[in-house]
């Protein structure tokens, strides 16, 4: 399986794909990953699943553009609970 999935970051988002998200997610924490070394904490926000490689890698893709960042805001991201 291939996970596309969203981090919030202490200064806005970052977005992935990988074949294994808990093993990803340890390291961003740990500061293991240079994209979100210096923007921890981080927390997941979202992710997508999907069994094809080719449209996990071209979704990330997707979400990166402003198109994407814009289907992001519209669908994805909840207002914050008080």
């Amino acid at each position: 399986m291939y996970y596309i999935y969203s981090l919030k970051c202490k200064n806005g988002y970052y977005v992935g794909c990988t074949d294994n998200l808990i093993t990803r997610i340890k390291r961003h924490k740990k500061g293991y990953v240079s994209a979100t070394a210096n923007r921890l904490p981080i927390k997941l926000d979202f992710y997508f699943v999907t069994g094809d490689k080719y449209i996990a890698y071209n979704f990330e893709k997707y979400l990166k553009s402003g198109s994407g960042r814009a289907f992001i805001k519209k669908h994805l991201i909840l207002c914050p609970r008080n």
